[in-house]
């Protein structure tokens, strides 16, 4: 293997501090609506990688089957929805809450490949899965004393983490056969017609949004997009599955960490107790599923 061009540790390190701004430019930007939000973070996106990619790729579009072709369109639409719930989550709930919930991602992933791929559970899975859903537990049962709407916030994360299982399961067949630039470009194009269709219905205003709301929308498509998954994508060259699965994380502590220095947003005692349950649980998890990562997703987008 060729030496990486700089130190794939320190690729990680950036992308997940990169992923933690997500939650925090989301309530940043709180007065649009969630699905205006995710709109334009992926659009950006598309709109920065159309250049490379018809420049680059555009014969690779040539190559991909009728199967593809419906895979990552099912991916894509599953993505525009975590986006919807996770983002709309941030408006009940705390940064803490959200972003420890949508992270027990790894786990349904897991629960997805024993139902569609037959996996089987070590103990050590199904002993640390107990563990980090009890930790969700205490932090939806501490932020229900706070207040109903908290705990519908949770619900909403909690199911958005659902909803990025689905995105990760539907297009990991069509991943294999695609370079990672087409896929994301399709699955991202895909989301951002979806979410176009879905604030049409619901009217919300593509327009009128101040200069600071626009950084915002930008700085969601170049930060967790790029800098977070472009470089744990790349790092995952150099770096086993695992490995980038640990570091991911990390991403509650940075966000928690962000939210309360931006926002000023505090922490309860709940949070710290359920958030270090289910971090911990999560660790366990990965380890006792490390020789499974061929079929065990644990990648996140935020």
């Amino acid at each position: 293997m060729r030496v990486p061009p700089f130190n794939p540790y320190i690729a990680v390190v950036i992308g997940v501090l990169s992923v933690s701004t997500s939650a925090v430019l989301v309530k940043l930007a709180g007065d649009a609506p969630a699905a205006i939000i995710a709109n334009y973070r992926l659009l950006i996106a598309v709109i920065l990688m159309a250049p490379i990619m018809f420049l680059k790729y555009r014969h690779e579009f040539k190559l991909i089957t009728r199967k593809d072709w419906l895979l990552s369109t099912l991916a894509g639409i599953f993505l525009a929805f975590h986006f919807i719930l996770w983002f709309e989550s941030l408006n009940y709930t705390s940064v803490a809450s959200s972003v420890v919930l949508v992270t027990l991602q790894p786990i349904f992933a897991f629960l997805g490949t024993y139902l569609f791929f037959k996996e089987r559970f070590t103990p050590g899975a199904i002993i640390s899965m107990i563990i980090a859903l009890l930790g969700s537990v205490i932090i939806s049962w501490g932020d229900f004393q706070i207040s109903g709407m908290a705990l519908f916030g949770d619900i909403l994360a909690f199911i958005g983490a659902i909803a990025i299982t689905a995105y990760f399961l539907l297009g990991q067949n069509a991943r294999r056969r695609l370079s990672l630039m087409t896929y994301t470009f399709v699955v991202y194009g895909v989301s951002s017609i979806t979410l176009i269709i879905y604030n049409v219905l619901l009217q919300n205003s593509f327009t009128g949004y101040s200069t600071n709301y626009w950084l915002i929308f930008l700085a969601l498509a170049i930060f967790p997009t790029f800098f977070g998954h472009t470089l744990f994508n790349w790092a995952l060259k150099w770096l086993s599955t695992s490995t980038i699965s640990m570091a991911i994380v990390f991403e509650p502590i940075g966000a928690s960490v962000l939210a309360y220095f931006i926002l000023g947003e505090k922490i309860t005692w709940s949070q710290w107790l359920g958030g270090t349950i289910v971090i911990f649980g999560l660790f366990l998890f990965i380890l006792s599923t490390t020789r499974k990562s061929s079929v065990t997703i644990h990648k996140k987008v935020q």
